[in-house]
């Protein structure tokens, strides 16, 4: 019998659902080596490798086998052909542009060890999906918005949460779509360098977010009488801000965010929040040319750099802070603290905090591989993100079960699980 791979989906699973994989068809304990590829939508190669020894009988589980040194990763990790994928060019983060379309994923298996590949024994193609047959996809233009709005199949109304991603800009979708497919109905939200909107970081205005979030809450198809916010890196501080002033905000979920404004002047009606200073001196930079950011922002407990704490004493909602405690870019963990005391020393409760040792600053949906360095917009320059890979790689599978679990008993008063079996 010739080897073969057999996936469980067999040909197409969502990108943040686990995929087993299996050989059979090789000789009893023979040597192999398995490889995943990946293009993204820019042609760009992200590739991981590892070393196996079939059974006796000339299967391969990689549920029931460990990998052997001298791959990508070692160990018993069935999902490391995923988490492990590196890209070939340097400082290249996956992301993914067009959620219609699902990445292609390639697995080949190899004879032996070596340092090149020996024969191709097998070879597998499968599809890695976003999005849920039947999940709607709404292009929406209203006023001043640009964004999309992922609805779940079925009859609505669904628990509405309002997505923001960091610095990079632009419409990411990826998370919004991948949350819709759990019975939330999702508004990924651009606030600069999309269409119309601002081409730079210079100043927000709230009063932009508020036209979104009264889109949601008087949406047919969003169950009230609130919202959730979920936001990552500088997207996580707009939320703060959007807690803080506007109404309709039930649950805020935050990602390695701040509780002080950073990056550019956050405007309300009369009010101003400057932003948290940055001195440049407090930069490390590699001999690789990476800088390390972490120490960069000032504190925003100081100083005049106080006027840049949000006030998020005035938030009428729940929080969930969830901190990769070797984030990078900035100090989370120290922020979620800070929010945590400021709150409860203005009689709110506590949020929850949740830490992840080992996990760096993108958080993101499961299975995405772990972008150790990535030229950051702000910076000119490749800046480290921290993490380690496996560690990372569990941090992102919890931390989406965590969030969604706290938008459903937020915004559905029901624990996660009962209504998410569409």
């Amino acid at each position: 019998m010739a080897p073969s791979i057999r996936l469980s989906p067999a040909a197409r699973s969502l990108f943040d659902e686990p995929l087993a994989i299996a050989v059979q068809g090789l000789g009893p304990r023979q040597q192999v080596t398995l490889r995943t590829s990946l293009r993204d939508e820019t042609g760009q190669l992200f590739q991981a490798s590892a070393h196996y020894q079939a059974g006796d009988d000339g299967e391969l589980d990689l549920a029931r086998c460990p990998a052997l040194p001298g791959g990508s990763f070692s160990g018993l990790e069935p999902m490391g052909l995923l988490w492990a994928l590196q890209p070939q060019k340097p400082f290249w983060r996956l992301v993914k542009r067009d959620v219609q379309s699902p990445f292609l994923l390639q697995l080949e298996v190899f004879e032996g060890h070596g340092e090149r590949p020996g024969r191709l024994l097998a070879q597998a193609q499968h599809e890695r999906a976003f999005l849920r047959d039947g999940v709607r996809r709404v292009a929406v233009r209203e006023g001043r918005i640009r964004a999309t709005l992922f609805l779940p199949p079925g009859n609505g109304p669904f628990p509405g949460i309002i997505d923001l991603y960091g610095t990079g800009g632009g419409l990411p979708e990826y998370r919004a779509c991948l949350l819709a497919n759990y019975g939330f109905a999702v508004l990924a939200l651009a606030y600069y360098s999309y269409e119309d909107l601002p081409k730079e970081m210079k100043e927000f205005h709230l009063e932009y977010f508020e036209e979104a979030v009264n889109y949601m809450l008087q949406h047919t198809q969003v169950k009230g009488p609130g919202i959730g916010l979920l936001g990552h890196s500088k997207g996580a501080d707009l939320c703060v801000s959007m807690a803080s002033f506007l109404k309709g905000i039930t649950a805020t979920a935050l990602i390695n965010g701040s509780v002080a404004n950073v990056g550019a002047v956050l405007r309300y009606k009369d009010i101003t929040i400057p932003p948290l200073g940055i001195n440049p001196k407090r930069v490390k930079v590699s001999k690789s040319g990476i800088a390390d950011i972490i120490d960069a922002l000032n504190n925003p407990l100081e100083g005049p750099d106080r006027q840049s704490f949000i006030p998020l004493e005035k938030a009428e909602c729940s929080f969930l802070f969830i901190v990769g405690q070797d984030d990078h870019n900035w100090k989370s963990e120290f922020f979620a603290v800070e929010g945590s005391k400021r709150l409860q020393a203005h009689g709110k409760k506590k949020p929850e905090i949740i830490c992840y040792p080992g996990a760096g600053h993108y958080i993101e949906p499961p299975f995405f591989p772990m972008c150790a360095a990535s030229m950051h917009l702000l910076f000119g320059k490749p800046v480290m993100w921290g993490g380690e890979p496996k560690a990372h790689c569990e941090a992102q599978i919890d931390a989406w079960q965590q969030i969604q679990a706290f938008f459903h008993k937020h915004l559905t008063g029901k624990p996660s699980g009962t209504s998410s079996k569409l």
